[in-house]
């Protein structure tokens, strides 16, 4: 559990295979869909343009019919380094209204174990932050990330 400062929130992990195994298991939306959002909800990817200003936009679906709409843009990508995306834009950089604004920044650093994978979500002040904190933050990003880890493990 960190928190870089008073509006960000991160998360990270080693996880046991390189980074071009991981960035296969982010780049493409088959192996995407996998480890998204915890089970046992699941991922739609309804757009997946992973490019600087490509859509991305995903349906989170939950066992009770739950959904939760995503709409986001793709901001930087650097191949098997970084990945940032927003909430705040869609497509076209038209400014959206997320029901929760935010900028995650996901790095891949090679590590002598596999990759040191990293997500610094940052939101636009601290009652922001707290409420996705509240949310349950922590045990949904890293329930991923094990996820995510898990995948790219078997993928390597």
């Amino acid at each position: 559990m960190t928190k870089d400062n008073d509006s960000d929130l991160v998360v990270s992990r080693i996880i046991k295979a390189p980074p071009s195994v991981v960035w296969t298991a982010w780049a493409d939306p088959r192996h995407l869909k996998e480890w998204w959002c915890p089970k046992p909800w699941t991922t739609e990817i309804r757009a997946f343009d992973l490019r600087p200003g490509g859509v991305f936009d995903f349906l989170l679906k939950g066992p009770e019919g739950e959904e939760s709409s995503n709409p986001c843009l793709f901001l930087e990508v650097l191949p098997q380094e970084r990945i940032v995306f927003t909430s705040a834009l869609t497509e076209g950089w038209r400014p959206g209204t997320p029901w929760l604004s935010m900028t995650a920044i996901i790095t891949l650093t090679g590590h002598n174990e596999g990759t040191d994978y990293r997500a610094q979500v940052l939101h636009p002040d601290k009652a922001t932050r707290d409420r996705h904190e509240e949310m349950g933050f922590f045990e949904g990003w890293n329930t991923c990330l094990k996820q995510l880890a898990d995948l790219a493990e078997r993928l390597a």
